[in-house]
């Protein structure tokens, strides 16, 4: 058929969106044909894979390349390259796969280019925000008046939500942090775990509270605090304890260390990663017992709720203390009656994540989300009863979904690591757990099933029984 337009101008914008057009759907039909194949694909990229991305390495061009051109180099070259976390067999990291609803709410998005920071700049941002902010405290059991700010991982999760602890116990002692900073201010004294995360500390650190300049805990062969042993607290104070410890999955005593911290004045920060999601499953909810009295939590939506990343949670219980920790203002910023995202984050301009994470709470449901965690638990017992079945040491109480196990000496351990990365049916990673080496199973994706966990076991032992 002919198409008659009314002007050269019409005949410019009709190609411009029939290009667009062929573009997206050659993105669309290159990233499912990606998806599919990662099943049946090794895990780590080859080196010959790895050794395609000199491809890359060219000088700036000096003119304009073609967008197919574009995407079909990034690629041919660069999707072999990749490391399969989309897959159902990469237990690295505590890193799940994004469900299919966010990965095609993430694209939509993309397409909208939504500056998620203001209302005025984007409604449907901002509403879908305040929707899944409502689903999210409902579900994590946490205080329903609770602030929250979307961010991009754990890392800025913990400190958004310990900056606004800063301004807290500074303001009950009379300091404004916000305004006059911390020169001369009283010094908080800052508690946490001997196996806290490292994003915990960095996040000190960026917030003048110094890295080093804390008081460890002593915690048991699990991880977990010991309760028995709690310091004095003295002057403003701020206490961190973990729901789910990265290598063994455990939680710390939340109840009596809470009870502890505010007795004294004190406030208490969760960092909930992973294990924070504990809370969504009935089977596991007894985990996060206490946890909801604490007076901020982070956790990552890019673990156990299964979206693309980058996306991370920060809450507080008191909205006005992360406002006040993260407002902005300018005269050309005005306040709106809706929820105002820049004002929870360190961020103004960002992308709209929340977007993302409504689309899975939206398609999972409370029974599906369930389902999701402890089906990745049931995974991670199978694979230490059969680590174990066969002779080798889990070091840690499975408790969640996290399995540590040695295979003997630490080069022999490290050894194997080696080879069952190089070999490429799964990805597990090493850690040292308390002095000893160990390979590290994080059962975190929502594509992964007991047969997988039988395919990666066989090749897992094979290896095992075949290094010295």
């Amino acid at each position: 058929m002919n198409i008659v337009y009314d002007s050269p101008e019409q005949r410019v914008i009709a190609g411009y969106h029939w290009k667009m057009r062929e573009l997206l759907g050659s993105a669309a039909s290159r990233a499912s044909r990606y998806l599919e194949e990662i099943q049946n694909r090794q895990v780590q990229p080859s080196r010959a894979a790895i050794a395609g991305l000199d491809r890359f390495l060219e000088t700036m061009p000096g003119g304009p390349t073609d967008a197919g051109t574009v995407l079909s180099f990034l690629d041919d070259f660069g999707s072999p390259a990749t490391v399969g976390m989309a897959g159902a067999r990469f237990f690295g990291f505590v890193i799940g796969g994004a469900l299919p609803a966010t990965v095609a709410a993430n694209w939509l998005a993309t397409a909208w280019d939504q500056n998620a920071g203001r209302f005025a700049a984007s409604p449907v941002a901002t509403v879908l925000e305040e929707v899944a902010l409502g689903w999210l405290v409902d579900v994590l059991r946490l205080p329903s008046e609770c602030g929250a700010a979307f961010v991009t991982g754990g890392t800025m999760a913990n400190f958004t939500a310990l900056a606004a602890a800063r301004h807290s116990v500074l303001q009950g002692v009379g300091w404004n942090a916000d305004r006059d900073g911390l020169f001369g201010a009283p010094p908080v004294q800052v508690v946490i775990g001997e196996e806290a995360h490292p994003s915990l500390t960095k996040s000190l650190g960026m917030l003048g509270l110094g890295r080093e300049r804390v008081t460890k805990l002593p915690v048991d062969a699990q991880g977990r605090i010991i309760a028995e042993q709690l310091p004095e607290l003295h002057g403003p104070a701020i206490v961190c304890i973990q729901a789910g410890n990265v290598n063994t999955g455990a939680f710390d005593p939340a109840g009596p260390i809470i009870e502890w911290a505010h007795a004294a004045g004190a406030w208490v920060h969760v960092d909930g990663a992973f294990g924070l999601w504990a809370a969504a499953s009935p089977a596991l909810a007894h985990l996060v017992d206490g946890y909801a009295d604490a007076d901020s939590w982070a956790t990552d939506a890019h673990k156990w709720l299964n979206v693309p990343y980058d996306s991370g949670l920060a809450f507080v219980r008191d909205p006005a203390m992360i406002r006040a920790a993260m407002s902005i203002s300018a005269p050309y910023l005005p306040m709106g009656e809706h929820r105002e995202p820049g004002q929870y984050t360190p961020e103004l301009s960002r992308r709209a994540r929340g977007i993302e994470i409504w689309a899975a709470l939206k398609s999972l449901g409370r029974s599906g989300l369930a389902e999701l965690i402890e089906r990745d638990c049931r995974c991670a017992e199978r694979f230490a009863a059969g680590l174990e079945g066969s002779g080798y040491r889990v070091l840690n109480d499975v408790v969640l979904n996290q399995v540590l196990v040695s295979f003997g000496s630490a080069e022999k351990t490290t050894r194997v690591i080696r080879e069952i990365q190089a070999d490429g049916t799964c990805w597990c990673g090493p850690t040292i757990w308390q002095g000893q080496t160990a390979m590290r199973i994080s059962v975190s994706s929502w594509r992964t099933s007991e047969e997988d966990v039988d395919r990666s076991l066989a090749a897992i032992l094979r290896i095992a029984q075949s290094v010295n």
